[in-house]
């Protein structure tokens, strides 16, 4: 099983967050190949909302930067993790620029599904995900649920299923192990 991590972490070291996700990734190389990109450590720009990955350059995004190569994997993966400590509330804007970027992984001609208005999928197939967030002193249920909201939305956009949102201080990596290479 490929997997492909998107880190958001911001901070610079060994964070906390960064430790945790060093173990889970021993864990899950144990038995899938796995990539992750620290995402703070590339060159990503935010998405211009140009529509040239639609129109001009239909799935290839117009920013030269480093968001083509984590299009590539994300796409090819069997499995994909949003990893982030929350900031504000919120996973970190490195993280939300490139979940925005991936909109270039869509058709920009819509279909409705489930009732509502959605892009079409320009990929047979799109990779189920899980999202992992560390929360601050004071994320609460609330902000939790916002999140989670959020990355369903995103599910039924992407076409693909959200298989879990783990919060570090209450999810073993093990349970997140098994989550993540069983459907």
């Amino acid at each position: 099983m490929k997997i492909t991590i998107l880190n958001g972490d911001n901070e610079t070291g060994n964070s906390d967050f960064r430790r945790y996700l060093d173990d889970l990734q021993i864990e899950l190389k144990k038995k899938n190949e796995v990539l992750r990109f620290d995402l703070h450590e590339m060159n990503l720009k935010y998405c211009m909302g140009c529509w040239s990955c639609w129109w001009e350059t239909p799935g290839r995004c117009a920013i030269k930067d480093d968001g083509e190569l984590i299009f590539k994997e994300v796409i090819s993966s069997d499995f994909f993790i949003f990893a982030s400590p929350l900031v504000a509330g919120f996973t970190t804007a490195e993280l939300k620029k490139t979940t925005d970027r991936l909109i270039t992984l869509l058709h920009p001609y819509i279909k409705i599904k489930e009732g509502e208005f959605h892009h079409r999928k320009r990929y047979e197939s799109y990779p189920d995900f899980g999202v992992i967030v560390q929360p601050e002193k004071d994320t609460d249920d609330e902000d939790i649920k916002i999140i989670s909201d959020i990355y369903d939305r995103l599910a039924l956009n992407f076409h693909a299923r959200k298989r879990y949102i783990k919060l570090t201080d209450k999810s073993e990596i093990e349970e997140i192990v098994y989550e993540t290479c069983n459907n």
